[in-house]
Parts: C-alpha cells; sequence; structure tokens
C-alpha cells in the first residue's frame, strides 16, 4: 500500500568550534545559492541514500570547507514546520570541535567561502541556524566538568592556565585560578606528563593531556 504524505528531506547541521588567540572560534559559510544566498550559515546539507547521519556530517563539512579532523557529535533535531523556505526539511544538528593544529580551512567549491569567525563576533546566521549554534554550545557546556570535550580543541598537551583560558571562554565566565585547578583535577580526566613549557620567561609549566 502506497502513502503519499507529502515529501519530507532529512539534512545534517553543523556547528564547528575551534581555538585560537585565547576565544572560542565558529566556523561558518557563505551560501552561493538561494535560499539566503550570500548569507552566513552552518557548514550542512542534505543525507543521502546510504548514509549514516554522522557520515552525511563529516562529508557535508569537508565537502563545504575542507575540515575532516572534527569530532562532530549529535545534538538535538531541528523540525519547524517553516525553518527551511523550499519545503519540508527536517534537520539533525551536530556539535563539531577542532584541534587547534587542524583549523586551517581548504577552499572548496560547495560554498563561496568558509571562515573561522569569533563566537561573539560574526554576522548572524540564516535559517534557524542561530538556535542550532546555541544548542551546540550547550552541549559543548554541559561536559566540561564530566569529560573532556572541550579540551580536545587545545589539542595533544596543554598547560592548565591554557584550559583556564579555554573554560572561560567556553563557559563565559571567569574562575578563580586556585579553585579552577583544583576542581579540574579532581575530575580524574587529565594526566600529568613529564614535560614542562621552554623558552618562557616565567615558571615554566606542567603539560597535561587527557586520559
Amino acid at each position: 500500500m502506497a502513502f503519499d504524505r507529502g515529501r519530507v528531506s532529512l539534512a545534517v547541521d553543523c556547528a564547528v568550534f575551534g581555538f585560537a588567540a585565547g576565544g572560542v572560534r565558529v566556523l561558518t559559510v557563505r551560501r552561493r545559492v538561494p535560499p539566503f544566498a550570500d548569507g552566513w550559515a552552518l557548514p550542512g546539507g542534505f543525507v543521502e541514500a546510504g548514509e549514516t547521519l554522522l557520515c552525511s556530517a563529516a562529508r557535508e563539512l569537508e565537502e563545504e570547507t575542507g575540515v575532516v579532523a572534527a569530532h562532530l557529535e549529535q545534538v538535538g533535531c531541528f523540525d519547524a514546520l517553516d525553518r527551511d523556505p523550499r519545503g519540508r526539511v527536517v534537520s539533525v544538528a551536530f556539535a563539531g570541535l577542532v584541534r587547534r593544529e587542524h583549523l586551517t580551512l581548504r577552499a572548496t567549491a560547495d560554498a563561496g567561502e568558509a571562515r573561522w569567525g569569533d563566537l561573539a563576533d560574526r554576522p548572524p546566521l540564516v535559517f534557524d541556524h542561530e538556535a542550532i549554534l546555541a544548542a551546540a554550545l550547550a552541549h559543548v557546556r554541559a561536559s566540561l566538568w564530566q569529560r573532556p570535550l572541550a579540551l580536545a580543541l587545545l589539542g595533544a598537551r596543554f598547560t592548565l592556565a591554557e584550559a583556564q583560558t579555554l573554560y572561560e571562554a567556553v563557559a563565559g565566565m571567569r574562575f578563580d585560578v586556585r579553585n579552577f585547578r583544583k576542581r579540574l583535577l579532581a575530575t580524574g580526566m587529565l594526566a600529568s606528563l613529564d614535560a614542562r613549557e621552554t623558552g618562557v620567561a616565567h615558571r615554566a609549566a606542567r603539560y597535561y593531556a587527557c586520559r
């Protein structure tokens, strides 16, 4: 028996974060085609037959920005009836994290322009991507003291001072230095490394890594 309930398309959108110069960066693309041509959006697109949602998100991210090293986690489903002027489109959103050594973008043909922008100083996003971005940021914030998700932004090793700068940028608040370090070390998420900073004028800080 055939059912005609109208066409519903499935899409994925990726709110991908990086960390540079003491601030959180978000990856956006300028759309080349309608709707919202020349507007800024999160990387994403339609799911193809035979793809899982995660594979589709990774493919769209690479096709539009050249980023292939993102850690992606699903954060929600966005299904407002009017979210896309082209028709009924349901989007599954992902939060992505890119380590600092992988922030370089590669020009692609799928988006007019891709760029890292400051989370608080960027153009408004089209579709419902502001809501998707907020949900992805909330997902990362909720993990700060439970698992080392955000710490992936720092790379393979980092100092406690770098970790605090990151946490303050993600959380949008300041932490007391002593209390922050005590709390972070108490989570058991960090492993102390037998290495310290070199070539610094101050006392060399110890490096840590995620367990």
